[in-house]
């Protein structure tokens, strides 16, 4: 998907792809070629390539996404922003680095997302909502307004939490689940309302 963003973004040349599975070495993504692991970070930074995305998503843990993340700027790369054409974005809303912003996702006015965040397909981040770093909103997830999501959360396809709540840091919001009252740092909610359901490891 982040492929497909780019190119209709235009204004980038797609060298090629890295993934840990060698099966793929040697294949090609939507005529991208797949060049090897991560082991290639450097090697292909002194090659002369500056710009790279994070096409790993995120499904219950940020984690892999975070970590790549921190490898890719460490190793010196500005990382893009993946923005797609049909994604609306207030004028007034505040985007960190290299987020991946999918078709027919609204953030309002006010609204602050932070780096690394993926804002999935028709998912909506109303006005003065504050996101974190390295969260997922996931497919159609409704954030209604002044809404804080604390680093690492996701937020399941379809959730829908009520104005003012905070999520902790790690959480995870089940799919479908409807938020009323705050949810602690590294739990797991789910179901109408969200009641916790059990820890998530930090």
């Amino acid at each position: 998907m982040v492929i497909e963003i780019l190119q209709l973004m235009g204004g980038y040349d797609l060298v090629g792809l890295l993934d840990a599975d060698p099966a793929l070495w040697g294949s090609e993504v939507l005529g991208v070629p797949v060049l090897g692991d991560d082991m290639l970070l450097s090697e292909i930074y002194d090659q002369g390539v500056r710009n790279a995305f994070i096409g790993v998503g995120t499904v219950k843990c940020s984690e892999p996404r975070r970590a790549l993340y921190e490898q890719v700027r460490q190793t010196g790369f500005e990382t893009v922003a993946a923005l797609h054409p049909r994604a609306i974005i207030s004028p007034t809303a505040k985007i960190g680095d290299g987020p991946t912003i999918m078709a027919g996702a609204v953030i309002n006015p006010n609204a602050s997302v932070g780096d690394n965040v993926i804002i999935n397909t028709g998912a909506i981040v109303e006005h003065d909502c504050m996101i974190g770093n390295h969260v997922h909103v996931a497919t159609g997830a409704r954030l209604a307004g002044s809404i804080k999501i604390g680093d690492g959360a996701h937020i399941g396809i379809g959730a829908t939490i009520r104005e003012g709540i905070r999520v902790g840091r790690g959480s995870i919001v089940g799919a479908g689940a409807v938020v009323v009252s705050d949810v602690p740092e590294f739990v797991l909610v789910v179901g109408v309302p969200a009641k916790i359901k059990k820890g998530v490891e930090s």
